[in-house]
């Protein structure tokens, strides 16, 4: 049942926080047993003779290396726990900043923070031209809100308000920490699932096995990085869309200016590509997604986010003049 206020919101994201963390280890288990059988089955594993005996002995193998499933998985999380920022610094190219060095922006924010009783966190910039921000952080003492400096130099003050109250809302709400998890583990699981593709394909230039099971245990080691890759993308999707809709509501809420949040949804609509890791991407205040991945964005369109603001928070969509105007291709059904 999805979440109908923000209570609940705030609830659902700690309870998907909470399963990202206890099926972490599971998922890097079932993963070692499939290599396990893809191993078996390419005769680099000694094979019992018959199929359900190596079935038998994969799961064997599995259970003795499952301490060490444990200690990789209580490694990741102390990594990703306190060096999430120094992570998604190196990825995206932010950089902490101070009152000294941006004192409109930092007091704008410190503002925003003091009006609802908030700790500030810290902030940071990337530079270049993109229209993008995000937050991100574990605990109140690792938040911080990422803004492009593209951003500052476009943006009214009252829309760069806007944009700083949505991701303070993020914050709020605890979905920075979903977020910040789902996008650690989206990253180890894709590199997991790579090394055993990887793994089950070279095996395939070798010497394949006598096992009768062999070609059995080969396509479940393929499906099962198969299996990898899509989980890595359900796990973004985990950041439920309708996140968004509230942050942008909470910024509204904030600023008292609906028509602030639309007109910087307006100007960073087609102009927040920003080069990050594809579950990185999925903390931006907009993550335009095209191909495949559109399938499984996890970002409404913008469009329906103004339209929202506009039902639900009296916002004006005013049209946009022609020196904002983009010259961007329209898109087709297939994006």
């Amino acid at each position: 049942m999805g979440a109908v206020g923000l209570y609940t919101h705030i609830q659902s994201n700690n309870l998907r926080s909470a399963v990202l963390l206890a099926g972490f280890p599971v998922l890097l288990l079932g993963l070692t047993y499939a290599l396990t059988l893809g191993l078996i089955g390419f005769g680099m594993l000694p094979s019992t003779g018959s199929t359900g005996g190596d079935f038998v002995y994969a799961f064997q193998l599995m259970a003795i290396s499952a301490p060490l499933a444990v200690v990789v998985s209580l490694v990741w999380f102390a990594v990703a726990y306190f060096g999430n920022q120094l992570i998604i610094d190196l990825a995206t190219g932010a950089r902490k900043v101070t009152r000294q060095d941006e004192p409109a922006l930092y007091n704008m924010l410190e503002n925003l923070c003091i009006s609802r009783g908030l700790t500030m966190p810290s902030l940071r910039i990337i530079e270049g031209d993109a229209l993008n921000a995000f937050a991100s952080g574990l605990n109140e003492k690792q938040y911080s809100i990422t803004v492009t400096r593209g951003l500052m130099t476009t943006l009214e003050p009252a829309e760069l308000e806007a944009v700083l109250g949505h991701e303070l809302t993020h914050i709020i709400n605890r979905d920075v920490r979903t977020m910040v998890i789902a996008a650690v583990f989206a990253g180890i699981i894709t590199l997991v699932a790579e090394i055993l593709f990887r793994a089950v394909r070279f095996g395939s230039m070798g010497r394949r096995g006598n096992n009768k099971g062999g070609g059995v245990f080969i396509v479940i080691a393929f499906a099962a990085a198969a299996i990898g890759y899509i989980l890595a993308i359900v796990i973004r999707m985990t950041l439920s869309r309708s996140r968004e809709y509230v942050a942008d509501a909470g910024a509204v809420e904030l600023t008292r200016n609906p028509d602030a949040m639309i007109g910087a949804l307006r100007k960073i609509d087609g102009r927040s590509a920003l080069q990050a890791p594809e579950s990185v991407q999925g903390m931006f205040i907009d993550n335009h997604e095209t191909g495949f991945y559109s399938l499984f964005a996890t970002h409404p369109p913008i469009s329906k986010r103004i339209e929202a603001l506009v039902t639900f928070a009296g916002g004006q969509d005013l049209p946009v003049t022609a020196s904002e105007t983009l010259e961007t291709p329209a898109e087709g059904p297939w994006g």
